[in-house]
């Protein structure tokens, strides 16, 4: 009797290891989902600031463009606002002229014969990004070597 006592006993206990150790999984799955609900609460939060924030850079282009017309301080005022405001959401400018082209961040709409091949010596459109992530490319004008040193170059190489 004692050997069915024990091999009930041993019974419960391996149903009770058998139950608790279901509710550790229930449980480590509940919190995998709390993370990955909040990441998803997270990137979406990001992606909508993103897509209203690409709907809001046309504004302050054009208001740029009638401050360096008019050159009115309230226009001023209104702009210092406006950038402080993509500034305080992680908004930055990217920065352009002087620098290196970089497809991943700009896009060549012309090119001018120069000195530095690829350098880039005008904006046509400011970009942005936040963090990494590129909401609108700046569109530039890229250096490319003069027609005449090319050939020269080729005429030596010869």
């Amino acid at each position: 009797m004692t050997k069915t006592k024990k091999t009930a006993k041993t019974v419960t206990t391996e149903k009770h290891q058998e139950l608790e150790n279901q509710l550790k999984r229930a449980l480590a799955d509940y919190q995998n989902l709390e993370r990955r609900v909040e990441e998803e609460r997270r990137l979406l939060g990001q992606l909508s600031s993103a897509l209203l924030i690409e709907k809001f850079l046309p504004v302050l282009d054009n208001l740029e463009n009638a401050q360096a017309h008019l050159n009115d301080q309230g226009l001023e005022l209104v702009l210092k606002q406006f950038k402080d405001v993509l500034t305080s959401e992680g908004v930055e400018e990217i920065p352009a002229v002087g620098l290196s082209f970089d497809p991943q961040i700009h896009e060549a709409i012309e090119t001018t014969e120069g000195g530095k091949e690829g350098m880039i010596i005008k904006v046509l459109r400011k970009g942005y990004k936040i963090g990494d992530r590129v909401i609108r490319a700046a569109q530039v004008v890229v250096e490319k070597p003069k027609t005449q040193e090319i050939l020269e170059e080729v005429a030596q190489n010869v």
